[in-house]
């Protein structure tokens, strides 16, 4: 019997995000008892800086505190990393340099589940956060495949960190999910064929039934792939660079 891996989750960006990510984990794992489940190591960091004030901004990098993060995780016996935050993903290729084992894209496994799921996609919706949208990280790993991703205009973009930010406050209702929807809907009026939930905060509030066309959701393809590697499954992609 293949001895299965240990997950490191580097959490943190944000807590709630880090919350549902464990939770999927857990809800994913075919276990009967309480030890048949995975074992996952969670270091919740929220003290890392803000990934889209540093780069929107100027302000301090959260390079370093990602870092200390994932070396943490790597001393604690982590097999493989996860990090449950797509903005941080425009970093990970810095901090995938001074650990020693594998950090699995958030970005690179939610490409190939749309792919997987519809190879013939040409257009793309993509619901996330500005630094996300700005850095291009869905629309370079889509680039060579020959999809095109639509995102929301100047004003429904700040729609979109309005909503983020509200769930990140747990202060999310009703009328937040009514939000979301619409700028989802509008992506679809658009020419999206289907539609990412390129944030971890999206992945609490909104679901697939909640649209007509696919919906795929970051955290939750992620989480599915950290299962799968965990359990002896393979791993495909540990870095932006490798989304082959």
């Amino acid at each position: 019997m293949m001895k299965e891996k240990i997950i490191g989750i580097l959490g943190g960006m944000g807590p709630y995000a880090t919350i549902d990510m464990f939770l999927k984990i857990v809800k994913l794992t075919p276990a009967k008892k309480d030890w048949e489940h995975l074992r996952i190591i969670i270091d919740n960091n929220p003290k890392i800086p803000s990934r889209t004030r540093a780069i929107l901004f100027g302000e301090a990098s959260p390079v370093d505190g990602i870092i200390d993060t994932a070396r943490n995780l790597e001393r604690a016996g982590a097999d493989f990393i996860i990090v449950p935050c797509n903005s941080a993903h425009y970093f990970l290729d810095q901090v995938q340099e001074n650990v020693n084992i594998p950090i699995v894209s958030i970005i690179g496994e939610t490409c190939k589940e749309v792919l997987r799921k519809i190879p013939q996609i040409r257009r793309i919706g993509l619901l996330a956060g500005t630094v996300t949208v700005n850095t291009s990280l869905y629309q370079k790993a889509f680039l060579e495949r020959g999809v095109s991703v639509i995102t929301p205009h100047e004003r429904n973009q700040e729609k979109v960190v309005e909503i983020i930010e509200t769930v990140k406050l747990a202060a999310e209702g009703t009328d937040t999910l009514k939000k979301a929807k619409k700028l989802g809907e509008q992506l679809v009026d658009q020419g999206s064929e289907a539609i990412i939930l390129g944030c971890t905060e999206l992945s609490i509030i909104m679901k697939e039934e909640h649209f007509n066309v696919p919906v795929f959701d970051s955290n939750l393809i992620l989480a599915k792939s950290a299962v799968n590697i965990a359990r002896g499954g393979q791993m495909f992609c540990n870095s932006l660079s490798n989304n082959d």
